[in-house]
């Protein structure tokens, strides 16, 4: 398990906890059992981007900080 805010390029996984604030995650279409992959992470608390339901997504760190995601193993090492 990790928090979305850690994923690494290219991992995924399901939303198995939300800490943040769902109504604000349920607009940006982040629920519980959806999958989520990672895009990018902007550097110095800088917004996250990922995909879920084929639609990237943006949100602050500290959002992104509050969902727990438990990844299935993918991603690109070393990126």
């Amino acid at each position: 398990m990790k928090r979305l805010s850690e994923l690494e390029y290219g991992e995924s996984g399901l939303v198995r906890e939300i800490r943040a604030s769902q109504h604000e995650l349920n607009c940006l279409g982040i629920r519980m059992k959806k999958q989520v992959k990672m895009v990018t992470r902007q550097p110095i608390k800088g917004p996250v981007v990922v995909v879920v339901d084929d639609m990237e997504v943006a949100m602050g760190l500290e959002i992104a900080e509050g969902v727990v995601i438990e990844t299935d193993g993918h991603g690109e090492a070393g990126v």
